[in-house]
């Protein structure tokens, strides 16, 4: 968190320069720092020139740094008291530890960040989590929050979330996993917080197990709710009346959660139909689920996750229904239940499908070559794990994929054979990946990428030894395989060099005290904004003159 437990109130800029036209909006509270001087507002920098930047408004300011990341608006804040009040004013994203020792700091925090309204409270699980007391202690000084993430907080209650949305019922997202609040809980924000689009739920302590689990209902967050995101749930049959209620949602994603899950889907289809994209990963759900969510026409994006009781059966009526799917995933555990026919069913009624995504599948020529020649806008292709997709394959893939852009193969019997077939198909490809394809060798990733230049080819043959990179001209190591960009533009070249060059003064930087640090710090945050305003003179200038 980077505060120490001892504050030091920082005086607002009025206090420092009372005829300055900006007002403060509050006292900020940090922790001890360098001091700062009354006269460090107007510094004369560059060589003597004056500092006009201290006369830029506050709203001009707050704009600049919201443009900066993290450890940017941090140096920044450390330039004069303004700036510092201006960077916490400005700041609506904020992530705390959320560790009990919190609470006597939560008044100084948002003191100086009293506009936050994203907020992730995230606590070791060897460490004592914030209580309820905090939390409606951050709901009152915080109560336009719109987005809220519970890491581990294991001390919240049901009661500190009945009374947090009560004092929050702007909410639009909430996130919560590892904690142990219950369904009351849960209900008391969905009750209370009209406006909820997202909810996202895992591993929830506090939901009562068997028959006596007490349901939980969409409350006033009825019509809002647009995306429900279950994962690791013993109980998340008691989300049914949810999910159900949920009469404008789009996205349903459903992960590790026990359960025969059949029943639940073929309700809630029965109530909504507006589902646009569906995650199923290691569910009890089998044919009879697959066809409830075929009453769903609207869908576009499905996985199907480590589902082995979903067969090409199911897929089929699926795909009967579901025409406008653009998106599908399916890891098929190794267990052949899809196959061939499904996937030929698939390419025959969704012809707009753009991505998909097979692992542990075993598809033919066949069936590759339907996909390619009824899906004419396929666009991403990845291969995983398949004991049938060989060299004739990837060269039906290469004749017949005319659109596709990005092709990933994992773990499949290619060879440098089939790499040649790439060589002059596929001509919209951009990208081709390999991993763990045994006989595919450097040689020929290299061969295909100096025969299509315009192509990134990324090589991971799964050996545990370093590569030798040196072998190629502008080869690069990543992830335990050589990867062959294409080749860089002069401008991106002279923006590399660039960046190496600012990289080596950050690192020679750290070598100089801590003072010389502060002090360059502050210099720096006032020249990055100097250069800034240069820059969008320059373009307002040119803009006018054309």
């Amino acid at each position: 968190m980077g505060q120490s437990t001892s504050t030091a109130a920082i005086p607002s800029r009025r206090e420092i320069n009372p005829s300055h036209r900006s007002k403060s909006k509050s006292t900020a509270v940090i922790g001890p720092m360098q001091p700062l001087e009354d006269n460090d507002d107007y510094e004369i920098i560059d060589g003597g020139d004056p500092d006009y930047i201290s006369e830029l408004p506050d709203e001009c300011l707050a704009c600049i740094f919201q443009s900066l990341n993290s450890g940017e608006r941090k140096r920044c804040s450390l330039v004069c008291h303004r700036w510092l009040r201006i960077e916490g004013q400005s700041r609506h994203r904020l992530s705390l530890n959320a560790q009990s020792d919190l609470y006597p700091l939560i008044n100084s925090l948002f003191s100086r960040f009293d506009s936050v309204t994203k907020l992730a409270l995230k606590c070791d699980r060897r460490s004592a989590s914030i209580c309820d007391d905090a939390l409606v202690q951050i709901s009152c000084k915080c109560r336009n929050l719109t987005r809220l993430k519970l890491r581990a907080c294991r001390e919240l209650t049901d009661a500190g979330m009945e009374a947090f949305a009560k004092n929050c019922k702007g909410l639009k997202k909430l996130s919560c996993g590892s904690c142990t609040f219950g369904a009351k809980g849960m209900n008391a924000v969905l009750e209370n917080c009209s406006s909820l689009e997202e909810l996202s739920v895992k591993r929830l302590r506090g939901i009562t197990d068997g028959a006596a689990a007490e349901p939980i209902g969409p409350g006033a967050a009825a019509s809002s709710l647009k995306t429900i995101c279950l994962k690791e749930l013993y109980n998340g049959q008691c989300f049914g009346p949810l999910i159900t209620g949920a009469k404008n949602l789009k996205t349903l994603k459903l992960y590790r959660c026990s359960g025969d899950w059949d029943k639940l889907l073929q309700s809630v289809t029965e109530h909504v139909t507006s589902l646009i994209e569906i995650h199923l990963e290691r569910l009890q759900v089998s044919d009879v689920g697959l066809l409830a969510i075929s009453n769903c026409s609207d869908l576009e994006i499905l996985h199907l996750v480590k589902t082995p009781e979903c067969t090409n059966v199911g897929l089929l009526s699926l795909s009967e229904r579901c025409k406008h799917l653009r998106k599908l995933h399916i890891d098929g555990w190794k267990a052949n239940r899809i196959g061939d026919d499904g996937l030929i069913a698939v390419s025959k009624n969704c012809g707009n499908l753009q991505e998909l995504v097979l692992i542990g599948v075993n598809p033919t020529k066949q069936s590759l070559e339907s996909l390619a020649t009824n899906c004419k806008n396929l666009e991403r292709l990845a291969l995983c794990g398949s004991d049938t997709v060989g060299d004739p394959e990837i060269s039906c893939i290469a004749a017949k994929c005319i659109a596709l852009k990005k092709l990933c193969i994992k773990s499949c019997p290619v060879s440098d054979q089939g790499l040649e077939a790439l060589a002059n198909g596929c001509p919209s490809l951009v990208k081709v990946k390999l991993k763990k394809c045994r006989a595919v060798t450097l040689e020929g990733a290299e061969w295909l990428k100096n025969h299509r230049e315009s192509l990134a080819v990324n090589l991971d043959n799964g050996e545990t030894e370093q590569q030798d990179a040196s072998a190629s001209d502008g080869a690069q190591e990543n992830g335990g395989g050589v990867e062959f960009p294409p080749p860089a533009a002069p401008s991106q070249m002279a923006a590399a060099a660039a960046a190496a060059v600012a990289a080596n003064n950050m690192a020679g930087s750290t070598s100089r005290s801590s003072s010389m640090k502060w002090r360059l710090g502050r210099l720096s945050g006032r020249s990055f904004v100097a250069c800034t305003l240069r820059r969008w003179s320059s373009a307002n200038s040119n803009a006018r003159e054309g």
